[in-house]
């Protein structure tokens, strides 16, 4: 049974329920309607949804973001990267990027370590599973002054269902911050595949009912991942943000998480992202010196790698790529 419907893949994620939030159906249905097209590959125990992005002229470029399989490798059969080539090369893909979370052993032959990867590869990620005392002890003295001092300043937390105004927060965030956001029917389609199923909350942080600052959790099994985070300019001084972080967390926690996942700090070891934190600006700099405070461990994901279909093409991606950076 290679390639399989979405309810097919539904069923087999209920014998995986520890499956990275990329590789559920509802991601791949909400990368579907936004240029990407997904398909589903199990054989035996060993499974993957496979991310197509369209390019011109036909061609596409495949993505398997954090599969199933990742803490596996040694058991993948042949057979399975055959079927993985052939579903490929159906959609024209230049080449096949693979962002697993742990290494595996590459054979030149048949994969490159890839000098991009799409994700980013370092995060902080919080234990949660201990009482919530004993997570905010785990804080630096200033993130948990800043929990506090939201709270005495009158910040509450709740529920929210306002897409278009939390859309509205993230463009101001991503124009102050620099980065990149989604359509407002990007978040509007996230919000509806995930949330009814209890894996995904919008909370919003207010002071006097006035919206200061949002963010959108997701959860699967024991693991939640802060994804999308936003504020405005207003009333930063009360730390909106620590409380609603916190809240996330506790959020979480009640739904039996034991992971916390911050998504994203800049690419470098521990001792370099401590030694330049204060000084540097760019890039996620700016985030990392507010996730650290929460107390995680940094942690790297294994570099991609790339099976390669058609060399000439592949060859000119690298150095498009290599000319951003």
């Amino acid at each position: 049974m290679p390639e399989v419907t979405l309810t097919d893949w539904n069923q087999f994620l209920t014998h995986h329920p520890e499956a990275h939030l990329l590789q559920l159906g509802e991601w791949g249905e909400l990368k579907r309607g936004f240029g990407w097209k997904s398909v589903r590959i199990i054989q035996n125990e060993i499974g993957a949804q496979i991310l197509f992005r369209r390019l011109p002229l036909g061609l596409t470029i495949g993505y398997m973001p954090k599969p199933v399989f990742s803490n596996q490798w040694s058991v993948i059969s042949e057979q399975f990267w055959k079927e993985v080539d052939s579903v490929c090369k159906q959609n024209r893909a230049i080449f096949l990027k693979i962002e697993p979370d742990e290494a595996f052993n590459v054979q030149r032959s048949t994969f490159n370590v890839s000098p991009h990867n799409i994700q980013p590869p370092r995060t902080i990620v919080i234990p949660i599973a201990e009482a919530e005392d004993q997570i905010l002890a785990r804080m630096k003295p200033k993130c948990r002054y800043n929990i506090r001092l939201a709270e005495k300043k009158g910040i509450t937390v709740r529920a929210w269902d306002d897409i278009p105004a939390f859309h509205e927060m993230m463009t101001v965030t991503g124009g102050r911050d620099n980065f990149g956001v989604h359509s407002l029917e990007y978040y509007q389609r996230a919000y509806e595949l995930f949330h009814p199923k209890g894996t995904c909350e919008l909370l919003v942080a207010e002071y006097e009912g006035k919206p200061l600052a949002s963010l959108m959790v997701f959860a699967n099994g024991k693991r939640a991942w802060y994804v999308y985070g936003a504020s405005n300019d207003h009333e930063r001084n009360r730390m909106p943000t620590y409380l609603l972080q916190w809240q996330a967390i506790r959020w979480a926690k009640a739904r039996g998480c034991e992971e916390y996942d911050l998504w994203g700090v800049p690419d470098e070891n521990e001792e370099t992202l401590e030694a330049q934190f204060e000084s540097r600006h760019d890039g996620l700099w700016g985030v990392y010196r507010f996730k650290r405070g929460f107390g995680g461990e940094v942690k790297r994901a294994a570099q991609a790698v790339d099976r390669v279909y058609n060399p000439l093409l592949y060859w000119m991606y690298t150095k498009y790529i290599g000319n951003r950076e």
